[in-house]
């Protein structure tokens, strides 16, 4: 699951061409009147960062696994659609919402599932990217968690469409808005359980969020002319500055061959260690639902 889910926000990324210069026009169009430079860095770097950022369905499915409760209060209510009135806001919360039907659908909260399948609708419109959309094989899916990678092959479809059509009219900022908000909303679903459900693999998959930030950071500081994603910036750097007290130590161990469905898969053998105190995971949870209080607001 967590390879095809990569594989669509490999796809968000890959594509961007440092060959591209965008036009005004298309820059004041999508960017709500702010006009930013295209990332400088090559599809091999983009392609790098995306593979390391973690699935928020895995994250859900841990949730679940654990023994979890579902919780629907610590979602995003769908209510909110009605401010998000930017492409800023809107971006940004696709893939909170995004995140949040992955979560109702692992839990097999259908009717919930309905309620943010709309949800990513509205604001896929907003966006103009809707039509990139089959909503009405999505709603099928969405409602039976046994066809969860029936579901995300699908989604990873579109998001190939909606990826080449960013990239024709220069939008690619948005993308990495989308991936950022869905990253976002993960952490924060794991910081809420971990503080009723203390449970040292949640605090580890916390813990490893500090590489991730690292890497989301970069591929905003593309787009800091924009002074929206300079506030985004300035918070996120605000959180990192307390991931930075969080060690991560590897132990590397030779990678092995395994066959899996027919398939040869590699095995990455290595392991790492987190290390942080609970003052430290105090002080990410505060921050990460601060900013996130202020992205859903």
């Amino acid at each position: 699951m967590k390879k095809v889910y990569l594989g669509f926000m490999a796809l968000l990324f890959v594509a961007c061409d440092n060959n591209t210069q965008p036009s005004e026009k298309a820059f004041l169009d999508s960017l709500d009147n702010v006009k930013v430079q295209t990332p400088p860095v090559s599809k091999e770097v983009l392609g790098d960062i995306i593979q390391s950022i973690p699935s928020p369905l895995e994250i859900s499915s841990l949730i679940k696994g654990m023994g979890v409760k579902y919780d629907k209060s610590i979602l995003n209510s769908t209510g909110n659609l009605s401010n998000y009135n930017t492409n800023y806001k809107r971006a940004l919360n696709l893939g909170i919402y995004s995140t949040d039907l992955g979560y109702a659908n692992i839990y097999n909260q259908n009717q919930d599932a309905l309620y943010y399948l709309d949800a990513v609708r509205e604001t896929a419109n907003g966006l103009n990217i809707g039509q990139f959309f089959d909503f009405g094989t999505i709603k099928r899916l969405a409602t039976n968690s046994n066809n969860m990678d029936s579901l995300l092959l699908i989604t990873t479809t579109n998001f190939e469409k909606i990826n080449r059509h960013l990239q024709d009219q220069e939008r690619s900022n948005l993308s990495i808005l989308i991936l950022t908000g869905g990253w976002l909303e993960a952490l924060y679903l794991t910081c809420e359980v971990v503080q009723k459900y203390p449970n040292q693999a949640f605090n580890e998959r916390i813990g490893e969020q500090k590489v991730i930030l690292d890497q989301l950071l970069l591929l905003l500081s593309f787009y800091n002319q924009d002074p929206s994603v300079q506030t985004l910036i300035s918070d996120l750097t605000l959180l990192q500055k307390h991931f930075e007290r969080v060690k991560i130590t590897y132990t590397y161990k030779e990678s092995t061959m395994k066959e899996v469905d027919g398939v040869l898969m590699v095995v990455d053998n290595s392991t790492s260690k987190i290390d942080m105190t609970s003052e430290d995971l105090k002080n990410i949870f505060e921050s990460t639902g601060s900013i996130r209080k202020k992205i859903i607001s």
